[in-house]
């Protein structure tokens, strides 16, 4: 199974990083592409704008926003290419803007990929 971190975008881009996947909808202000070093950006595995507006990352909704969100990733096609990027790739980052590192949906989304990629029903039939 792939190593699966996050990180936020904004701190420096380390050789252990792996396959690094910005999973924010928005681009991150003040980032340049340049300094962002990606290998894929995924907007549409972000929360949708409405699911987003609705939390402000409001530490106090986390797991209603959690709940609410795994429902999204789970009707969403787009979370195949990126399951199929962490069988891939020994090492993804998975990269956000947010500000609080405990407070945010690249956690929620990290531990839906690890679930999904343990699952024995979640992989591709060879």
């Amino acid at each position: 199974m792939p190593e699966i971190s996050i990180k936020r975008i904004y701190d420096a881009p380390a050789s252990d990083d792996g396959f690094r996947v910005l999973v924010d909808r928005l681009w991150p202000r003040g980032m340049t592409h340049e300094r962002a070093h990606l290998d894929a950006w995924l907007k549409d595995v972000a929360p949708s704008p409405e699911l987003r507006t609705w939390w402000h990352h409001d530490p106090d909704t986390a797991a209603e926003f959690a709940t609410r969100y795994r429902a999204e990733l789970d009707a969403d096609d787009a979370t195949q290419q990126l399951l199929a990027l962490a069988r891939e790739h020994p090492h993804v980052t998975l990269l956000y803007a947010a500000r609080n590192p405990e407070v945010n949906h690249a956690r929620v989304l990290r531990q839906w990929m690890l679930e999904r990629l343990s699952s024995p029903r979640a992989r591709p039939s060879e």
